[in-house]
């Protein structure tokens, strides 16, 4: 069986520890072949391909990134962009797709196998930890480790100039890294799409902190919203699944606190340094098994299907149910650490 790998939305640790999975089980166990498609679905529709066989996947384990690179193409808003995936899938003799991605990379794999019986099996990835159906996606842990040694050598510059610092995390609609990464970091503000803050209330836990003798570090996620106001952007441009480009809302929110308190305010935006580097214990873990799996549900034809992490099991589950909706923080889990505030 010849089967194609592609990895897209963006980049992740534990990327390359999905696909040395995938190709050493095929291969040792299935006796399959590999094509490796570039940059996401893009390859797939303009069949651009890279050999994909084990000396192609050996050392690649620790790496960050991607060796297959990823894009943000959306075929179904390209000009025949179906029909040509199909044609290069005929073309290279591929009997089945491996898609590992997030919501839209995935959603695009569900999309070709329930209207175009087009073979795909999907691998969750993201570092927003926001995909349903699976209990963690590979990539989260990285992010939320590195997210919280920022805020860990945040604290000491704060407390030496007695200044509020802003830490703005990735995640999108979902709260998850800001979460867990400002909990684990002694954060004394935590802000979250999920619910809309108050800009009033985040100043007088500021300005309790100071009476306390230290210096707040506020997290705020890149998709949190004041209650009187919108998202604050940067740029409205959108990509080709219709998302916005997120970030901005730190630097506001800190013009807001100086303003609102008279205390020097500072934003350290993370940003692209929560995708990058090489992947944490646990995420190559997660993702070794995750492509193991997938590899499996190839094998077995049962298409269609996205594996996840239940507990400590790996389960499939149809790609359409992990995509239907984003995966939030349930607000009795943000509640509980309500307690560290201010």
């Amino acid at each position: 069986m010849k089967v194609g790998v592609l990895t897209g939305g963006g980049d992740c640790p534990g990327l390359n520890a999905v696909i040395r999975a995938v190709v050493r089980k095929g291969v040792q166990e299935y006796a399959c072949e590999f094509v490796g498609f570039k940059d996401g679905w893009r390859g797939a529709v303009e069949g651009d391909t890279v050999p994909l066989g084990i000396p192609a996947v050996r050392g690649i384990l620790p790496r960050g990134g991607t060796i297959l690179g990823s894009s943000r193409t959306n075929p179904f808003k390209q000009e025949n962009g179906v029909r040509q995936i199909k044609e290069n899938l005929a073309k290279y003799e591929v009997e089945a797709l491996v898609a590992i991605g997030g919501e839209d990379t995935l959603g695009v794999a569900a999309k070709l196998y329930g209207e175009y019986g087009i073979p795909c099996v999907g691998v969750p990835k993201t570092i927003d930890n926001d995909l349903s159906a699976t209990d963690y996606t590979f990539g989260f842990d990285t992010a939320v480790g590195i997210a919280t040694e920022a805020i860990d050598r945040l604290h000491t510059t704060a407390e030496s100039h007695m200044r509020v610092l802003v830490v703005e995390v990735m995640g999108r609609h979902a709260g998850w890294i800001a979460l867990h990464s400002g909990l684990a970091g002694g954060a004394n503000v935590i802000l979250i799409p999920e619910q809309r803050f108050d800009v009033d209330q985040v100043c007088a836990w500021v300005t309790s902190r100071f009476k306390a003798s230290y210096a707040p570090i506020v997290v705020v996620a890149e998709g949190a919203m004041p209650q009187d106001g919108e998202m604050v952007l940067k740029d409205a441009t959108t990509d080709s699944f219709g998302h916005v480009r997120l970030s901005g809302v730190g630097e506001w929110l800190a013009k807001e606190i100086e303003a609102r308190t008279g205390k020097e305010a500072r934003t350290t935006v993370l940003g692209h340094i929560q995708r990058g580097g090489t992947p944490s214990a646990f995420d190559r873990w997660l993702a070794t098994r995750f492509g193991l799996h997938a590899i499996d549900a190839v094998h077995d034809g049962d298409f269609g299907k996205m594996v996840a992490l239940k507990g400590t099991d790996i389960v499939r589950v149809p790609i359409a149910d992990a995509t239907a909706r984003l995966k939030t923080v349930d607000p009795a889990l943000y509640k509980e650490v309500g307690v560290f505030f201010g």
